[in-house]
């Protein structure tokens, strides 16, 4: 279980003053839950998500991971207790091949059948990809791909995915809502995404509306996406 206590992120804008990202945030995320998180663009979204991974330190509060304070943990310490993080932009990685990344990302030397699965799960023809560096010569859509697939052979209790629909064509999105579907579906991790896609949005447990740096709204998908579609749970909605 994932808690975040009062939780606030504060910036120094260009006159010296604070600018507040992200405003007194209480939230709770059981296990084994799909969330998505969304919003307009500026609201604090991608800010929380780097605040969970330990990318960015917050201000006041506390972060809790099945009952750990992890609050002034380091992004290594928080990997090892079982969260991992894929980036809007992944980085690329200069000198390491895909296998090679799949293979640390899987924690032990599987074989090369089981790194071309990984590949295969989020669109990628191994063949192509498996000895490939992961540098400049991979497109933004490919270096997604197989960040994802990282994330999916580290197969870690909490997975946290910043707009993982940037950059990729329409073919690779649809293969990307599988993907989801079938995390869900066949482990017992959970999710927490941010995404402005309703088509995301749609196979989540449970949506919580950022705006402003405050929760304008959680709650069922099933209550909370009609809301968003008509306009009337905190923000304009993005499809």
């Amino acid at each position: 279980m994932l808690e975040l206590q009062n939780l606030s992120f504060q910036v120094s804008d260009d006159a010296d003053s604070q600018k507040e990202i992200i405003k007194n945030i209480d939230l709770t995320f059981e296990d084994h839950t799909f969330i998505a998180i969304t919003g307009p663009n500026g609201g604090g979204k991608s800010t929380l998500a780097k605040l969970i991974m330990g990318i960015e330190k917050p201000t006041s509060g506390k972060i809790l991971f099945n009952g750990t304070d992890i609050t002034d943990l380091s992004i290594t310490e928080r990997a090892k207790l079982g969260i991992s993080f894929a980036f809007q932009q992944p980085v690329r990685f200069k000198g390491i091949k895909v296998r090679d990344l799949i293979t640390l990302a899987a924690g032990n030397n599987i074989n090369f059948s089981s790194a071309c699965d990984y590949l295969s799960k989020v669109g990628l023809c191994a063949r192509d990809y498996i000895n490939r560096d992961v540098d400049a010569s991979l497109s933004g859509g490919e270096l997604k791909r197989i960040e994802i697939a990282t994330i999916i052979a580290r197969n870690t209790p909490l997975a946290v995915f910043d707009e993982p629909e940037a950059g990729i064509d329409l073919w690779s999105f649809n293969n990307l809502i599988k993907v989801f579907e079938e995390l869900h579906s066949a482990t017992d991790n959970s999710l927490i995404i941010i995404s402005h896609q309703e088509r995301i949005l749609n196979i989540a447990d449970e949506i919580v509306v950022l705006a402003g740096g405050s929760v304008q709204a959680r709650g069922k998908r099933t209550d909370i996406l009609p809301e968003l579609l008509n306009g009337t749970a905190g923000c304009k909605f993005y499809k």
